[in-house]
């Protein structure tokens, strides 16, 4: 009898795809790696390059190029494919064109027989996480978005580097839209268990505008990044290696994803990025935090920004 192996199938092997692999790869997280991009030589020159590091990986992982058929025994697939974002351009601004290409990518998935989870980290994040459940037709638990998760990682850094702490000891959500309404629950932030507003107390020269900033520095990072180098694809790319990891091992990890609301925050018929229990099921739970006045009040304007977006959107799907 066959072991039953961990099998991951990628769909778009460019900056940010490519980077998982390699990551994934570094880390030994998946037993089989399934390469599937439209530029099918891409695909297999990564395979190709991919297992020649296979002799310094921590453990052996079966990585090859295929195709969508190749979905049908997949645990878990990642879409990473579409249009990229350019100098200048919101995420919703990729919308519409990337919804069309999403349509089809995930018929042909589903035409396999997948009966997996969806990992989706392209954007706009959340309307695409959306889109990827209304076509698959799957239960929300299994259809997840990178949501807020990059963007929390770099909250926490920028809070570790200022406050000189370990950034894995730093606690602290970013949540709402992955764009330009989400927001920082500062009500919940600390470190180590002490809150912000105390570790605030003890900062030599501190100023309220150096965390104001902070924020800002976050929402505005990928803007940044792309001004200087075209994409950004490394932190995404450890984003998705952590919720592969957190699947996969079945670790009931508290992560901020984009997620289904069913009732929480008393909203519903949305992904959007909040705390939420991730394990071998996809989402166990959300994390409905109790939110301050002001908090819940941005987190709304975020929530209605994307409906707004998406209500026209999926009148033409």
């Amino acid at each position: 009898m066959l072991k039953r192996v961990n099998r991951v199938a990628l769909i778009g092997t460019g900056f940010v795809g490519s980077s998982y692999a390699f990551a994934l790869l570094n880390q030994g997280i998946t037993e089989e790696l399934i390469l599937i991009d439209i530029n099918k030589e891409k695909a297999e020159g990564d395979a190709m390059d991919l297992n020649h590091g296979l002799p310094f990986a921590p453990s052996r992982t079966t990585i090859r190029n295929g195709n969508y058929s190749d979905c049908g025994d997949a645990d878990l697939v990642v879409i990473t494919a579409g249009a990229n974002q350019k100098p200048g351009e919101t995420r919703l601004d990729l919308v519409e064109k990337n919804t069309r290409i999403f349509k089809g990518i995930v018929e042909e998935i589903m035409a396999s027989g997948f009966d997996g989870i969806f990992l989706v980290a392209t954007n706009p994040v959340d309307i695409l996480t959306y889109a990827v459940w209304k076509f698959s037709g799957l239960p929300k638990e299994r259809v997840i978005g990178s949501g807020t998760l990059l963007d929390t990682a770099r909250f926490r850094f920028l809070l570790g580097e200022y406050f000189d702490v370990d950034t894995r000891n730093v606690h602290a959500y970013i949540i709402g839209e992955h764009g330009d309404t989400e927001l920082p629950v500062w009500s919940r932030a600390d470190i180590a268990g002490t809150s912000i507003a105390e570790w605030s107390k003890n900062k030599v020269g501190f100023k309220q505008s150096d965390l104001d900033q902070i924020f800002l520095n976050v929402r505005d990072a990928a803007y940044h990044i792309i001004e200087r180098k075209g994409a950004t694809y490394y932190g995404i790319a450890m984003g998705l290696v952590r919720l592969t990891k957190a699947i996969l091992q079945n670790e009931n990890s508290v992560l901020t994803v984009s997620a289904y609301l069913n009732g929480e925050y008393g909203q519903d018929d949305i992904f959007i990025g909040v705390p939420a229990v991730v394990n071998r099921d996809g989402i166990r739970q959300v994390v409905d935090l109790d939110l301050n006045n002001e908090e819940m009040e941005k987190f709304l304007n975020s929530v209605n920004v994307l409906k707004n977006t998406m209500d026209p959107l999926f009148k033409n799907f």
